[in-house]
């Protein structure tokens, strides 16, 4: 069937509540909230193939190392399984992590689950049950009073068996109610249950308990789903007794922006999953929030500095790939292919490092890098890649980072044209060690790695004043199998050098450009040298030389632009 032409005749728009006197959009976060994931539980049941128990384990303790103090692991009451994982982390989590568990309001179900957290250090009960009139009429036919009933004795219940209980006092117990469907559900019907699911378990400013506001499906934009909150935040009575928990769905696409707008609006604690795994579109993604907060300078209290390893526990345990543009653990996230994007991060890195030099504490300023990519754990290496599309600035940041060879632009825009034509040729992008080799092969550049059997070779130089002041140079070359000596004449090494060319080819060799720096800043650094020379009227050639003496390397960039012109049929 076709999209229709007018959806409203099939959809309602989502009605907004009326709140003109907001305050959460002049709010900005200067905290993290409380964190709790719930990858173990919400997210493993949304896979087509459920975690382990091994798996699990190595999920868990992944989550514990990342710095995670309220770990959702299961529903114990659902199997012997889930059961059975509740008790290893009861019996494994450190004193300072709070093992939290879900169960339905059904009283069967609620025991079974408590049983589940005996010895527990600290354990949280959370329970739900669905408020929005959709769900109450369509799955389980109760009005609103029926349902505030059964929310009441329900938690009643879980007092009872819990922190009423002589034999559980060795637990410091938490208790967490959702109203599911929260963000569907008529606001002042969710503060009447909330209040009277409060009354009944008796938090305090110590151990508040926690209303969990589900967007349980995402059904209108964030800045709605923000006046919910803060309504909710105003309105629900002793506010120090009670901790807002958010608990977002991506339905339609806004899942993050939800959960920062509910901070601003008074939240206190986000539920979600490294990665935005869950049920549907998923729930929203802790690692994104967190280091959402890092980049604004709030340190997030989870720790992703090795985000390969999390990626590497997250892909094999659930199965399903972190997406390549997934915020900032996806593989392409810290990668640039425009060829204007390269350059301005090209350029960026350099002034960085002037800043650096200066105040090694200067801020971070880049373009299109909000992070620095090493504070995650990877590499500048990976943030630059190569292909037919990608300018001067990507090709030479490979060079620079590879071979520490600045070359100068009209050196780059030349080999950037050589790199294009080699990935238009391979279909595909140039990986680095590519790149490096075709530079080292289209320039003749010798190193430990690379040697090359030059047609051209420079045996021998020597350099003698005239009385004049001009320099004469004796130079002999070995060219193919003949080893030949020639002379020059100039006002200095690299004149003289061009001189005794131009006798040797019977053209005029003139040097258009010329660049050198050092590579490295100790005395003992090699010199790297840049020429641009043109060989009689039709050919223009760049060379490229390397060595401890800044007069040989010059004289190596000779050498290799005469390789590269006789390669291609200029000389």
């Amino acid at each position: 069937m076709p999209m229709l032409k007018d959806p409203s005749k099939k959809y309602v728009a989502f009605k907004p509540l009326n709140l003109p006197d907001r305050q959460w959009p002049s709010k900005t976060l200067q905290a993290p909230p409380r964190w709790l994931s719930t990858d173990l539980r919400d997210g493993n049941q949304s896979l087509p193939d459920p975690m382990s128990v091994a798996e699990k384990k190595e999920y868990f303790n992944k989550l514990v190392e990342i710095g995670f103090k309220e770990i959702e692991v299961a529903f114990p009451s659902a199997s012997q399984t889930d059961f059975d994982f509740t008790r290893y982390a009861v019996e494994n989590a450190p004193a300072d992590v709070a093992i939290q568990v879900l169960s339905p309001c059904r009283p069967e179900l609620i025991k079974r689950t408590v049983e589940s957290l005996k010895g527990a250090k600290k354990a949280i009960v959370h329970i739900y049950l669905a408020t929005s009139d959709c769900f109450r009429n369509i799955i389980f036919g109760l009005s609103q009073e029926e349902s505030l009933e059964m929310a009441v004795s329900c938690t009643e219940l879980v007092r009872k068996l819990t922190k009423d209980d002589p034999e559980m006092q060795d637990t410091e117990w938490g208790f967490e109610f959702s109203p599911e469907t929260f963000s569907d559900t008529d606001p002042d019907y969710a503060l009447r249950v909330c209040e009277a699911v409060k009354t009944a378990w008796g938090p305090s400013e110590e151990n508040p308990i926690i209303f969990n506001l589900p967007a349980t499906v995402e059904m209108s934009t964030p800045n709605v789903y923000a006046d919910q909150i803060e309504y909710f935040s105003r309105n629900i009575s002793e506010r120090k007794t009670v901790a807002i928990s958010l608990h977002p769905h991506n339905d339609r696409g806004c899942a993050v922006a939800a959960a920062e707008l509910g901070q601003m609006a008074g939240a206190d604690r986000i539920e979600g999953c490294l990665f935005g795994n869950g049920e549907r579109t998923g729930n929203v993604d802790l690692v994104t929030l967190a280091l959402n907060l890092y980049t604004q300078g709030v340190y997030p209290h989870l720790d992703f500095s090795d985000i390969t390893s999390v990626i590497d526990i997250v892909e094999r345990c659930n199965k399903i790939p972190v997406h390549p543009r997934a915020p900032y653990g996806g593989q392409l996230v810290v990668c640039a292919f425009s060829g204007s994007h390269q350059d301005a991060i090209k350029k960026g890195f350099k002034k960085q490092e002037e800043r650096q030099a200066k105040d090694p504490n200067a801020r971070w300023q880049l373009p299109y890098l909000p992070l620095d990519p090493q504070d995650i754990g990877r590499t500048y290496e990976a943030i630059i890649r190569v292909n037919s599309q990608s300018g001067k600035g990507g090709a030479s940041w490979v060079i620079l980072r590879n071979l520490e060879l600045d070359l100068p632009r009209a050196l780059q825009v030349s080999f950037s044209k050589i790199v294009q034509n080699e990935s238009e040729v391979k279909g595909r992008e140039l990986y680095n060690k590519e790149i490096t080799s075709l530079f080292k092969n289209s320039y003749f550049v010798d190193d430990d790695d690379t040697q090359h059997d030059l047609y051209f070779q420079l045996i021998d130089y020597s350099i003698t004043n005239t009385s004049n002041g001009a320099r004469l140079i004796n130079v002999e070359l070995q060219v193919g199998k003949d080893i030949v000596s020639l002379k020059g004449i100039g006002n200095g090494p690299i004149s003289s050098f061009a001189s005794a060319i131009s006798s040797y080819l019977k053209k005029d060799v003139l040097v258009l450009n010329y660049h050198e720096h050092s590579l490295g800043k100790d005395s003992n650094s090699k010199a790297a040298t840049y020429l641009h020379c043109a060989i009689g009227n039709d050919c223009k050639v760049w060379g490229v030389g390397i060595h401890e003496d800044v007069s040989q390397a010059s004289f190596l960039s000779f050498i290799s632009l005469l390789n590269s012109a006789r390669r291609d049929g200029k000389i």
